[in-house]
């Protein structure tokens, strides 16, 4: 099945039209800035936003979906897992 939704803008509210895992890394960018990010496991996420702020998000429950713009998640400060882009 496809869907044609090539008539439609994107929204930030609305679903995500594709998808990346995501391995923290201290010195590279992801490979597209996210919509969002799926946690799948508990813990700390340092992210870095496309504005290049960096920020640390502490406690994220497994199964959260943060709506955050993010440019590169790092290893170090980030302990959840199971991590995955949204765009």
């Amino acid at each position: 099945m496809t869907a044609d939704f090539s008539g439609r803008a994107s929204s930030a509210s609305g679903p995500a039209g594709d998808f990346f895992a995501i391995t923290p890394d201290d010195f590279n960018d992801l490979p597209q800035v996210t919509r969002a990010i799926y946690v799948g496991s508990a813990g700390n996420l340092a992210v870095v936003s496309a504005w290049g702020r960096e920020v640390r998000f502490a406690n994220v429950a497994g199964g959260t979906v943060l709506p955050v713009c993010a440019a590169r998640i790092m290893a170090s400060g980030t302990d959840a897992g199971d991590l995955v882009g949204l765009v």
